[in-house]
């Protein structure tokens, strides 16, 4: 018998789906997802158990499969309402994830002005866990120029600020860690067991180091100092070695909150806001400055002026000038706590020290060199460029330095000062060496206000102040000139000044290629001068000069000396 043909269809066996169809995103979720949000939010009274389960597949949803935001992105302002905590950080937690994953849903959100100020106005909530997630989500949206830009509109920056001030009270628990290496590059900022500060703090960094000038005199004065203060606290607490030991100690332990701010973030927030702080603005009047170099008399500068400005060296003595002219430096000098101990005094000078990076006097845009420097602001004093430790035998021309490895010609890389160069500093001084820095009108609010002034008065771009610390019985610098017009203003102690006529009449322009050479001071002509407490000298350019100290003193002055110079970078003229 026949067998009958089994006419039966034949399955096709379903194939399992790859990995990157499961990851496609595709719309008929997020439509499924919407209209289950809609529905629970328009249901009386709406189950919070439910949306929240929305929500979380939603954020999960757009982590792994980029599921497009469009159309929930109408019920966000209404879930940032809400009154159940849950809710409203599972809205922000979408927020910042939208933002991260996807730049078109950064821009779309953006897009949305209700959205934005929704996820703003998180920050007036009391609950912690309400500004974390909103301040994580602003962190994330944040990452976009038209984001940014938002959230300027809507004043994002000011809250931040406010509510940092609010809650931050744990300046003690600031401290470093590092991802590795050990090198101040690597060094980032922590807060002990304080994440919602340290978040706080983050955005607040990154938005502002992202703002425009415009946008950060849009900042009210008070509230921009008021964080300004606070920063420059930290700055000084996380400059302190000591914190760097107790940050490895809290990165064993697990205690300590880590952020993604760089030392150089900080000390760049620091500049740009310090570029408009009302109290960096100090400005000495000219009759000050004048009555504290010249003298009271109208005449005395103009005499200067016209008998020996760029002409010949000129002795100011305290005697012959106003009694209270140590006034103009009493701000220097008391925020120097000289209690009579050099090795106080040089600690007090060289603690906390950063780079100054040198600044073109013609540049008229001071945020172009931000722009070159920030990667390197708030790094250690480097050598040669801020600090130099040296001294010279009398009767020699050559320098030599106490950290010779620093001073090789072979060394191409910066060489930053670390705790223990500055420690070594002490020891140098007591060996007969000189330490001098650089950049006093960058790091002392007062040397500042006199250096604009005089820079007003002599109608120059700018003037550059320097500290030496010379011990008894020795000479710093060897005999050189320089291409600038020098005030040298006795702070400490008493030197012993050379000047020699110049070897050549045509007197040295910024920026010539003139210093470098041996100057030969035997056959020169020369002048002697004793500068004590008080007393200033003044130097034309190119004429060489040396200074020294005694070890003794007849009229009882210390034999060490601290001295400022005032240097005047006469601009050549237009060509």
């Amino acid at each position: 018998m026949q067998k009958k043909k089994n006419h039966r269809i034949k399955r096709k066996r379903k194939e399992k789906p790859s990995a990157r169809e499961l990851h496609r995103p595709r719309s008929s979720d997020a439509n499924a997802i919407f209209a289950q949000l809609l529905a629970s939010l328009c249901s009386t009274p709406n189950s919070v158990i439910f949306i929240n389960k929305c929500l979380f597949k939603l954020r999960r949803s757009l982590l792994i499969s980029q599921t497009s935001l469009t159309s929930t992105l109408a019920l966000l302002p209404t879930l940032l309402r809400s009154t159940q905590v849950e809710i409203v950080c599972h809205a922000a937690d979408i927020i910042g994830a939208a933002s991260l994953v996807s730049f078109d849903a950064n821009e779309e959100i953006a897009s949305d002005s209700e959205t934005v100020k929704g996820l703003i106005s998180l920050l007036h909530s009391r609950k912690r866990k309400v500004l974390l997630s909103a301040c994580n989500a602003i962190l994330d949206f944040s990452t976009t120029t038209c984001a940014r830009r938002q959230l300027s509109k809507f004043s994002a920056l000011n809250k931040l600020m406010f509510v940092f001030l609010q809650i931050f009270d744990g300046l003690e628990c600031v401290c470093l860690w590092s991802e590795g290496g050990g090198s101040f590059f690597s060094l980032k900022i922590g807060i002990k067991e304080d994440k919602l500060s340290l978040v706080f703090l983050t955005a607040t960094v990154v938005l502002i180091n992202a703002c425009e000038a415009e946008q950060l005199q849009g900042i009210p004065q008070s509230l921009s100092e008021a964080f300004l203060g606070i920063l420059k606290q930290i700055r000084v607490r996380v400059s302190d070695q000591e914190v760097i030991k107790g940050a490895g100690k809290c990165n064993e332990e697990g205690h300590l909150c880590k952020s993604s701010i760089t030392v150089s973030n900080l000390a760049e927030c620091i500049f740009r806001l310090s570029i408009n702080a009302s109290q960096l603005t100090g400005f000495l009047s000219f009759e000050v400055v004048q009555r504290g170099l010249f003298g009271a008399s109208d005449t005395s500068f103009k005499d200067f002026i016209s008998n020996y400005w760029e002409v010949s060296p000129f002795l100011l003595a305290k005697t012959m000038r106003d009694p209270d002219m140590h006034d103009m430096f009493g701000a220097f000098v008391q925020s120097l706590s000289w209690k009579g101990s050099v090795p106080s005094l040089l600690s007090s000078i060289l603690q906390g020290l950063v780079a100054c990076f040198p600044i073109a006097s013609d540049e008229q845009n001071i945020l172009n060199f931000l722009d070159e420097a920030k990667d390197k602001l708030g790094c250690p004093i480097v050598y040669q460029q801020d600090i130099r430790v040296v001294k010279t035998e009398r009767q020699s021309t050559k320098e030599m330095h106490y950290f010779r490895d620093f001073n090789s010609s072979c060394v191409k890389e910066p060489q930053y000062f670390t705790f223990h160069e500055i420690l070594k500093c002490g020891q140098a001084y007591n060996e007969g060496y000189t330490v001098a820095l650089r950049g006093l009108e960058f790091r002392y609010q007062s040397i500042s206000a006199i250096a604009d002034t005089l820079a007003s008065m002599f109608g120059q771009p700018s003037v550059g102040a320097n500290l030496y610390l010379t011990p008894p019985n020795s000479q710093g610098l060897a005999c050189h000139f320089d291409d600038h017009c020098v005030f040298v203003c006795q702070i400490f102690g008493s030197k012993q000044w050379t000047v020699y006529s110049p070897p050549s009449q045509l007197l040295p322009r910024l920026y010539d290629n003139l210093l470098g050479s041996v100057v030969d001071c035997t056959k020169a002509g020369r002048r002697e001068f004793i500068l004590r407490e008080g007393d200033i000298l003044y130097i034309p350019r190119g004429f060489p000069h040396k200074a020294y100290t005694e070890s003794a003193v007849g009229d009882g002055s210390p034999g060490f000396s601290l001295h400022l110079t005032l240097s005047i970078e006469v601009e050549p003229p237009f060509e």
